[in-house]
Protein backbone atom coordinates (compact mmCIF):
# COMPACT_ATOMS: atom_id res chain seq x y z
CA UNK A 1 0.00 0.00 0.00
CA UNK A 2 1.49 3.30 -0.62
CA UNK A 3 1.85 5.74 1.83
CA UNK A 4 -1.53 7.93 2.83
CA UNK A 5 -0.60 12.00 2.36
CA UNK A 6 -3.24 14.57 3.59
CA UNK A 7 -5.79 15.45 0.80
CA UNK A 8 -6.46 19.11 0.72
CA UNK A 9 -9.93 19.70 -0.01
CA UNK A 10 -11.22 23.47 -1.81
CA UNK A 11 -14.40 24.03 -3.67
CA UNK A 12 -13.83 22.39 -7.01
CA UNK A 13 -14.17 24.48 -9.78
CA UNK A 14 -13.28 22.51 -13.28
CA UNK A 15 -11.05 24.44 -15.35
CA UNK A 16 -12.40 25.22 -18.93
CA UNK A 17 -10.88 23.89 -21.70
CA UNK A 18 -10.53 26.49 -24.28
CA UNK A 19 -12.38 25.18 -27.10
CA UNK A 20 -15.23 23.75 -24.66
CA UNK A 21 -15.89 27.35 -24.10
CA UNK A 22 -15.38 28.57 -27.85
CA UNK A 23 -13.90 32.17 -26.63
CA UNK A 24 -9.81 30.98 -27.27
CA UNK A 25 -9.73 29.91 -30.73
CA UNK A 26 -12.84 31.78 -32.43
CA UNK A 27 -13.73 30.81 -36.34
CA UNK A 28 -11.23 31.12 -38.79
CA UNK A 29 -7.95 31.39 -36.12
CA UNK A 30 -5.36 28.45 -36.34
CA UNK A 31 -3.91 27.13 -33.39
CA UNK A 32 -1.65 23.33 -32.41
CA UNK A 33 -3.66 20.30 -33.02
CA UNK A 34 -6.76 18.85 -34.04
CA UNK A 35 -9.63 20.07 -31.77
CA UNK A 36 -13.46 17.83 -31.43
CA UNK A 37 -15.76 19.79 -29.00
CA UNK A 38 -18.99 17.99 -28.29
CA UNK A 39 -21.80 20.06 -28.26
CA UNK A 40 -24.91 17.21 -28.51
CA UNK A 41 -24.28 13.31 -27.42
CA UNK A 42 -27.80 12.27 -27.20
CA UNK A 43 -29.44 10.31 -29.47
CA UNK A 44 -33.34 10.22 -30.93
CA UNK A 45 -34.77 13.27 -28.56
CA UNK A 46 -33.07 15.63 -26.34
CA UNK A 47 -33.45 15.45 -22.78
CA UNK A 48 -33.83 17.75 -19.76
CA UNK A 49 -34.32 15.65 -16.63
CA UNK A 50 -32.11 15.55 -13.65
CA UNK A 51 -31.09 12.13 -14.43
CA UNK A 52 -29.22 12.92 -17.72
CA UNK A 53 -27.26 16.22 -16.98
CA UNK A 54 -23.63 14.95 -16.28
CA UNK A 55 -23.56 13.47 -19.72
CA UNK A 56 -26.10 15.92 -21.66
CA UNK A 57 -29.42 15.92 -23.19
CA UNK A 58 -28.59 17.68 -26.54
CA UNK A 59 -28.97 15.76 -29.60
CA UNK A 60 -25.70 15.07 -31.86
CA UNK A 61 -23.63 17.79 -32.75
CA UNK A 62 -19.50 17.63 -32.79
CA UNK A 63 -17.18 20.64 -33.81
CA UNK A 64 -13.86 20.27 -35.49
CA UNK A 65 -11.79 22.45 -35.20
CA UNK A 66 -8.45 21.91 -37.41
CA UNK A 67 -4.43 23.39 -36.93
CA UNK A 68 -5.54 25.64 -39.86
CA UNK A 69 -8.48 26.99 -38.26
CA UNK A 70 -10.78 25.32 -40.78
CA UNK A 71 -14.11 24.53 -38.86
CA UNK A 72 -16.08 21.52 -39.76
CA UNK A 73 -19.70 21.04 -38.16
CA UNK A 74 -20.49 17.46 -38.23
CA UNK A 75 -24.01 16.87 -37.65
CA UNK A 76 -26.71 19.82 -36.83
CA UNK A 77 -28.99 18.10 -33.29
CA UNK A 78 -29.87 20.48 -30.49
CA UNK A 79 -26.07 21.13 -29.35
CA UNK A 80 -26.32 23.22 -32.51
CA UNK A 81 -27.38 26.45 -30.67
CA UNK A 82 -24.82 26.23 -28.67
CA UNK A 83 -21.95 26.17 -30.64
CA UNK A 84 -23.93 28.99 -32.81
CA UNK A 85 -24.12 30.94 -29.94
CA UNK A 86 -20.23 30.72 -28.58
CA UNK A 87 -19.27 31.88 -32.65
CA UNK A 88 -21.20 34.60 -32.71
CA UNK A 89 -19.81 35.69 -29.24
CA UNK A 90 -16.35 34.92 -30.41
CA UNK A 91 -16.49 36.13 -34.13
CA UNK A 92 -17.94 39.64 -33.57
CA UNK A 93 -18.00 41.55 -36.54
CA UNK A 94 -15.47 38.98 -38.00
CA UNK A 95 -17.44 36.41 -40.87
CA UNK A 96 -18.20 32.96 -40.09
CA UNK A 97 -16.87 30.33 -42.71
CA UNK A 98 -17.23 26.78 -41.87
CA UNK A 99 -18.31 23.29 -43.81
CA UNK A 100 -21.43 21.05 -42.58
CA UNK A 101 -21.52 17.41 -42.59
CA UNK A 102 -25.29 15.76 -42.08
CA UNK A 103 -24.88 12.19 -41.87
CA UNK A 104 -28.42 11.80 -42.24
CA UNK A 105 -32.19 13.51 -42.09
CA UNK A 106 -33.50 11.92 -38.84
CA UNK A 107 -35.01 14.89 -36.67
CA UNK A 108 -32.16 14.45 -33.89
CA UNK A 109 -29.21 15.14 -36.38
CA UNK A 110 -30.89 17.89 -38.03
CA UNK A 111 -33.47 20.05 -35.76
CA UNK A 112 -30.58 22.30 -34.10
CA UNK A 113 -31.00 23.81 -37.71
CA UNK A 114 -33.68 26.77 -37.59
CA UNK A 115 -31.87 28.05 -33.65
CA UNK A 116 -28.01 28.07 -34.85
CA UNK A 117 -27.65 32.12 -34.87
CA UNK A 118 -24.55 32.18 -37.75
CA UNK A 119 -26.80 31.17 -40.18
CA UNK A 120 -28.75 34.32 -39.89
CA UNK A 121 -25.84 36.46 -40.53
CA UNK A 122 -24.96 37.98 -44.55
CA UNK A 123 -21.29 37.84 -43.85
CA UNK A 124 -21.08 34.22 -43.02
CA UNK A 125 -20.36 31.66 -45.49
CA UNK A 126 -21.31 27.62 -44.93
CA UNK A 127 -21.18 24.57 -47.18
CA UNK A 128 -23.30 21.75 -46.49
CA UNK A 129 -22.69 18.04 -47.15
CA UNK A 130 -24.71 15.28 -47.31
CA UNK A 131 -26.41 12.58 -49.59
CA UNK A 132 -29.44 12.82 -51.90
CA UNK A 133 -32.42 10.72 -50.38
CA UNK A 134 -34.50 8.34 -52.25
CA UNK A 135 -37.33 9.86 -50.54
CA UNK A 136 -36.50 13.61 -51.79
CA UNK A 137 -34.43 13.44 -54.77
CA UNK A 138 -31.57 16.15 -55.94
CA UNK A 139 -31.49 18.92 -53.50
CA UNK A 140 -32.16 16.68 -50.50
CA UNK A 141 -30.29 18.70 -47.94
CA UNK A 142 -31.76 22.14 -49.28
CA UNK A 143 -35.25 20.52 -48.73
CA UNK A 144 -34.54 19.40 -45.36
CA UNK A 145 -33.29 22.86 -44.40
CA UNK A 146 -35.84 24.85 -46.01
CA UNK A 147 -38.79 22.55 -44.62
CA UNK A 148 -38.01 22.93 -41.42
CA UNK A 149 -38.80 26.83 -41.43
CA UNK A 150 -41.64 26.13 -43.27
CA UNK A 151 -45.72 27.17 -42.53
CA UNK A 152 -46.65 25.89 -40.36
CA UNK A 153 -43.74 24.64 -38.23
CA UNK A 154 -41.81 27.86 -37.69
CA UNK A 155 -42.89 31.70 -36.99
CA UNK A 156 -40.46 32.73 -40.33
CA UNK A 157 -39.62 31.14 -43.24
CA UNK A 158 -36.01 30.39 -45.00
CA UNK A 159 -35.71 33.68 -46.89
CA UNK A 160 -34.50 35.05 -42.76
CA UNK A 161 -31.49 32.91 -42.88
CA UNK A 162 -29.32 35.56 -45.06
CA UNK A 163 -26.42 33.33 -44.55
CA UNK A 164 -24.51 32.42 -47.93
CA UNK A 165 -25.14 28.84 -48.20
CA UNK A 166 -23.63 26.12 -50.69
CA UNK A 167 -24.94 22.56 -50.81
CA UNK A 168 -22.66 19.69 -52.18
CA UNK A 169 -24.53 15.85 -52.68
CA UNK A 170 -21.96 13.50 -51.90
CA UNK A 171 -22.07 9.41 -51.29
CA UNK A 172 -20.56 6.35 -49.92
CA UNK A 173 -16.85 5.86 -51.31
CA UNK A 174 -16.38 9.90 -51.85
CA UNK A 175 -13.48 11.61 -50.81
CA UNK A 176 -13.40 15.07 -50.62
CA UNK A 177 -10.72 18.01 -49.51
CA UNK A 178 -12.17 20.39 -47.24
CA UNK A 179 -9.19 22.99 -46.62
CA UNK A 180 -6.81 20.37 -45.92
CA UNK A 181 -9.52 17.76 -43.98
CA UNK A 182 -9.83 14.71 -46.07
CA UNK A 183 -12.84 13.11 -45.50
CA UNK A 184 -13.84 10.01 -46.98
CA UNK A 185 -17.66 8.24 -46.81
CA UNK A 186 -19.22 4.84 -46.17
CA UNK A 187 -22.78 3.89 -46.13
CA UNK A 188 -23.75 2.42 -42.90
CA UNK A 189 -26.55 0.31 -41.43
CA UNK A 190 -29.22 2.23 -40.68
CA UNK A 191 -33.10 2.77 -41.89
CA UNK A 192 -33.21 5.52 -44.62
CA UNK A 193 -29.18 5.37 -44.86
CA UNK A 194 -26.50 6.71 -42.95
CA UNK A 195 -23.29 7.88 -43.92
CA UNK A 196 -20.19 6.98 -41.71
CA UNK A 197 -17.10 9.57 -41.78
CA UNK A 198 -13.54 9.34 -41.90
CA UNK A 199 -11.78 13.18 -41.00
CA UNK A 200 -7.90 12.97 -41.45
CA UNK A 201 -6.67 16.20 -40.72
CA UNK A 202 -2.36 16.91 -40.35
CA UNK A 203 -2.59 15.82 -36.65
CA UNK A 204 -4.46 13.39 -36.76
CA UNK A 205 -7.38 10.80 -37.92
CA UNK A 206 -11.63 10.65 -36.31
CA UNK A 207 -13.87 8.16 -37.31
CA UNK A 208 -17.32 9.10 -37.08
CA UNK A 209 -19.90 6.64 -37.03
CA UNK A 210 -23.11 8.11 -35.05
CA UNK A 211 -26.21 5.38 -35.94
CA UNK A 212 -25.33 2.24 -37.21
CA UNK A 213 -26.28 -1.23 -36.13
CA UNK A 214 -24.21 -4.27 -36.99
CA UNK A 215 -24.93 -7.27 -38.33
CA UNK A 216 -24.88 -6.50 -42.36
CA UNK A 217 -21.21 -7.82 -43.25
CA UNK A 218 -20.89 -5.25 -46.03
CA UNK A 219 -21.98 -2.84 -43.50
CA UNK A 220 -19.80 -3.77 -41.36
CA UNK A 221 -16.71 -4.18 -43.38
CA UNK A 222 -17.48 -0.32 -44.26
CA UNK A 223 -17.10 0.60 -40.76
CA UNK A 224 -14.01 -1.25 -40.17
CA UNK A 225 -12.57 0.44 -43.46
CA UNK A 226 -13.33 3.93 -41.54
CA UNK A 227 -12.07 2.98 -38.30
CA UNK A 228 -8.67 2.05 -39.25
CA UNK A 229 -6.10 2.90 -37.17
CA UNK A 230 -8.33 5.73 -36.38
CA UNK A 231 -7.11 7.62 -33.38
CA UNK A 232 -10.27 8.24 -32.06
CA UNK A 233 -13.24 6.33 -33.31
CA UNK A 234 -16.67 8.05 -32.47
CA UNK A 235 -19.29 4.88 -31.98
CA UNK A 236 -22.75 4.72 -31.29
CA UNK A 237 -23.75 2.60 -28.33
CA UNK A 238 -27.32 3.72 -27.86
CA UNK A 239 -28.27 0.25 -26.52
CA UNK A 240 -26.99 -2.72 -23.90
CA UNK A 241 -25.64 -5.90 -25.37
CA UNK A 242 -29.03 -7.47 -24.41
CA UNK A 243 -31.55 -4.47 -25.50
CA UNK A 244 -29.26 -4.81 -29.41
CA UNK A 245 -29.86 -8.48 -29.26
CA UNK A 246 -33.82 -8.38 -28.46
CA UNK A 247 -36.07 -5.13 -28.28
CA UNK A 248 -34.14 -2.69 -30.02
CA UNK A 249 -32.55 -5.34 -33.01
CA UNK A 250 -33.40 -3.53 -36.36
CA UNK A 251 -33.39 0.13 -34.91
CA UNK A 252 -30.33 0.87 -36.42
CA UNK A 253 -27.59 1.83 -33.31
CA UNK A 254 -25.02 -0.37 -31.44
CA UNK A 255 -23.94 -0.93 -28.35
CA UNK A 256 -20.31 -0.40 -26.34
CA UNK A 257 -19.66 -4.37 -26.69
CA UNK A 258 -19.66 -3.71 -30.77
CA UNK A 259 -18.08 -0.63 -30.64
CA UNK A 260 -15.06 -2.69 -28.61
CA UNK A 261 -14.90 -5.06 -30.97
CA UNK A 262 -14.57 -1.99 -33.71
CA UNK A 263 -11.78 -0.64 -32.02
CA UNK A 264 -10.12 -3.73 -31.64
CA UNK A 265 -10.25 -4.99 -34.78
CA UNK A 266 -9.72 -1.80 -36.94
CA UNK A 267 -6.69 -1.09 -34.67
CA UNK A 268 -8.70 1.87 -33.38
CA UNK A 269 -6.19 3.85 -30.38
CA UNK A 270 -9.71 5.42 -28.64
CA UNK A 271 -13.11 5.00 -28.37
CA UNK A 272 -15.82 7.18 -27.66
CA UNK A 273 -19.23 5.72 -26.97
CA UNK A 274 -21.99 8.44 -28.37
CA UNK A 275 -25.77 8.74 -29.70
CA UNK A 276 -26.46 7.91 -25.56
CA UNK A 277 -30.64 6.80 -25.44
CA UNK A 278 -33.08 9.40 -24.11
CA UNK A 279 -33.45 6.80 -21.27
CA UNK A 280 -30.42 5.68 -20.22
CA UNK A 281 -30.03 7.77 -17.20
CA UNK A 282 -26.17 9.01 -16.14
CA UNK A 283 -25.65 5.69 -13.86
CA UNK A 284 -26.85 3.94 -17.15
CA UNK A 285 -23.97 5.72 -19.31
CA UNK A 286 -21.26 4.85 -16.13
CA UNK A 287 -22.16 1.39 -16.75
CA UNK A 288 -21.91 0.89 -19.95
CA UNK A 289 -18.57 2.71 -19.63
CA UNK A 290 -17.11 0.75 -16.89
CA UNK A 291 -18.09 -2.49 -18.72
CA UNK A 292 -16.31 -1.12 -21.73
CA UNK A 293 -13.03 -0.40 -20.12
CA UNK A 294 -12.96 -4.06 -19.14
CA UNK A 295 -12.41 -4.80 -22.40
CA UNK A 296 -10.78 -2.02 -24.25
CA UNK A 297 -7.58 0.23 -22.49
CA UNK A 298 -9.24 3.54 -24.02
CA UNK A 299 -12.63 4.09 -23.84
CA UNK A 300 -14.33 7.77 -23.45
CA UNK A 301 -18.35 8.15 -22.71
CA UNK A 302 -19.13 11.49 -24.92
CA UNK A 303 -20.14 14.15 -22.77
CA UNK A 304 -21.82 17.58 -23.88
CA UNK A 305 -18.76 19.92 -23.64
CA UNK A 306 -15.73 17.45 -23.75
CA UNK A 307 -12.89 18.08 -25.58
CA UNK A 308 -10.83 15.98 -27.39
CA UNK A 309 -7.15 17.32 -28.69
CA UNK A 310 -5.40 15.24 -31.36
CA UNK A 311 -1.45 16.43 -31.91
CA UNK A 312 2.22 16.03 -30.50
CA UNK A 313 1.31 12.37 -31.13
CA UNK A 314 -0.53 11.99 -28.59
CA UNK A 315 -4.88 12.59 -27.92
CA UNK A 316 -5.91 14.70 -24.87
CA UNK A 317 -9.57 14.39 -22.87
CA UNK A 318 -11.16 16.94 -21.08
CA UNK A 319 -14.18 17.52 -19.89
CA UNK A 320 -16.28 20.76 -19.15
CA UNK A 321 -16.44 22.69 -16.31
CA UNK A 322 -19.35 21.99 -13.51
CA UNK A 323 -21.40 24.63 -11.83
CA UNK A 324 -21.24 23.98 -8.27
CA UNK A 325 -22.37 25.57 -4.88
CA UNK A 326 -20.54 27.11 -2.20
CA UNK A 327 -17.76 26.01 -0.29
CA UNK A 328 -17.45 24.65 3.40
CA UNK A 329 -14.68 24.48 5.16
CA UNK A 330 -14.64 21.15 6.88
CA UNK A 331 -11.82 19.08 8.99
CA UNK A 332 -13.31 15.46 8.87
CA UNK A 333 -11.29 12.01 8.18
CA UNK A 334 -11.39 10.31 5.06
CA UNK A 335 -10.94 7.26 2.89
CA UNK A 336 -10.60 8.31 -0.98
CA UNK A 337 -10.92 4.85 -3.29
CA UNK A 338 -11.28 4.32 -7.12
CA UNK A 339 -8.37 3.60 -10.21
CA UNK A 340 -5.73 5.18 -11.38
CA UNK A 341 -5.23 6.45 -14.93
CA UNK A 342 -3.25 3.00 -15.56
CA UNK A 343 -6.14 0.93 -14.23
CA UNK A 344 -4.45 -0.22 -10.95
CA UNK A 345 -6.95 0.27 -7.56
CA UNK A 346 -5.68 3.32 -5.08
CA UNK A 347 -6.67 3.96 -1.43
CA UNK A 348 -5.62 6.58 0.43
CA UNK A 349 -6.50 8.48 3.85
CA UNK A 350 -7.17 11.74 3.88
CA UNK A 351 -8.63 14.64 5.45
CA UNK A 352 -10.82 16.99 3.60
CA UNK A 353 -10.35 20.86 4.63
CA UNK A 354 -13.08 22.31 1.93
CA UNK A 355 -15.67 20.66 0.73
CA UNK A 356 -19.71 21.70 -1.69
CA UNK A 357 -22.74 19.32 -2.01
CA UNK A 358 -21.92 18.39 -5.36
CA UNK A 359 -18.01 17.75 -5.56
CA UNK A 360 -14.62 18.41 -4.43
CA UNK A 361 -11.08 19.05 -5.39
CA UNK A 362 -8.90 16.71 -4.15
CA UNK A 363 -4.76 17.11 -3.94
CA UNK A 364 -3.48 13.43 -3.71
CA UNK A 365 -0.77 11.33 -4.82
CA UNK A 366 -2.39 8.87 -6.90
CA UNK A 367 -3.63 10.28 -10.40
CA UNK A 368 -7.29 8.62 -10.99
CA UNK A 369 -8.46 7.72 -14.40
CA UNK A 370 -10.71 10.54 -15.87
CA UNK A 371 -14.56 9.82 -15.77
CA UNK A 372 -13.83 6.91 -13.44
CA UNK A 373 -15.86 6.07 -10.56
CA UNK A 374 -14.17 7.23 -6.95
CA UNK A 375 -15.23 6.40 -3.28
CA UNK A 376 -14.61 9.34 -0.53
CA UNK A 377 -16.02 7.62 2.66
CA UNK A 378 -16.11 10.85 5.32
CA UNK A 379 -15.51 9.95 9.28
CA UNK A 380 -16.29 12.58 12.26
CA UNK A 381 -16.23 12.32 15.67
CA UNK A 382 -19.20 14.03 17.28
CA UNK A 383 -19.08 12.51 21.08
CA UNK A 384 -16.07 10.69 22.77
CA UNK A 385 -17.65 7.61 21.90
CA UNK A 386 -19.73 8.10 19.07
CA UNK A 387 -18.45 8.24 14.93
CA UNK A 388 -20.06 9.05 12.18
CA UNK A 389 -19.15 8.06 8.94
CA UNK A 390 -20.61 9.13 5.48
CA UNK A 391 -20.17 7.65 2.29
CA UNK A 392 -19.98 9.50 -0.88
CA UNK A 393 -19.73 8.17 -5.04
CA UNK A 394 -17.73 10.32 -7.27
CA UNK A 395 -16.94 10.11 -10.83
CA UNK A 396 -14.04 12.43 -11.53
CA UNK A 397 -13.75 14.89 -13.70
CA UNK A 398 -10.60 16.64 -13.93
CA UNK A 399 -6.67 16.35 -13.02
CA UNK A 400 -4.13 18.52 -13.54
CA UNK A 401 -0.34 18.86 -11.44
CA UNK A 402 -1.42 20.10 -7.45
CA UNK A 403 0.72 23.19 -5.81
CA UNK A 404 2.81 20.18 -3.94
CA UNK A 405 4.85 19.14 -7.50
CA UNK A 406 4.37 15.46 -6.05
CA UNK A 407 0.43 16.14 -5.64
CA UNK A 408 -2.50 15.75 -8.50
CA UNK A 409 -5.56 18.08 -8.14
CA UNK A 410 -7.91 15.79 -8.77
CA UNK A 411 -11.81 17.01 -9.27
CA UNK A 412 -14.41 15.22 -8.62
CA UNK A 413 -18.36 15.55 -8.70
CA UNK A 414 -20.71 13.41 -6.34
CA UNK A 415 -23.13 10.79 -8.13
CA UNK A 416 -26.43 10.92 -6.71
CA UNK A 417 -27.09 7.02 -4.91
CA UNK A 418 -29.98 4.96 -6.40
CA UNK A 419 -33.52 5.35 -4.27
CA UNK A 420 -35.90 3.33 -5.52
CA UNK A 421 -38.10 4.91 -2.92
CA UNK A 422 -37.59 8.39 -5.04
CA UNK A 423 -39.46 9.89 -8.12
CA UNK A 424 -37.35 10.04 -11.26
CA UNK A 425 -38.83 13.87 -11.86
Amino acid sequence: MASHPILRIREFRLRKSPAADGMENPPNMSHSGTKLTFWGVRGSTPTIDRNTWRYGGNTPCIELAAPNGTRIILDCGTGLRMLGNRWMQAAGEQPIEASVLVTHYHWDHIQGIPFFNPFFSPQNRFHFYSFQSKFLGRDSLRQVLEAQLASPYFPVDVSVMSATRRFHEISSGDQIDINGVRVITRWLNHPQGCLGMRLETPTGTIAYATDNEPGVPELDENLRTLAAGADVLINDAQYSPEQLASSRKGWGHSSWLEGVKIAREAGAKNLVLFHHDPDSADRTVDGFLQAARQEFPSVWAATEGMTVTLGSGKTEVNLRESRLGQRRPVNFSATVRGLTDQGGAFEERATLRDLSLNGAYISMSHRPRLQSEVRVVIETETGPNYRSVMSLRGTVVHCEPGPDKELVGVGVVFIEEADPGRPSD
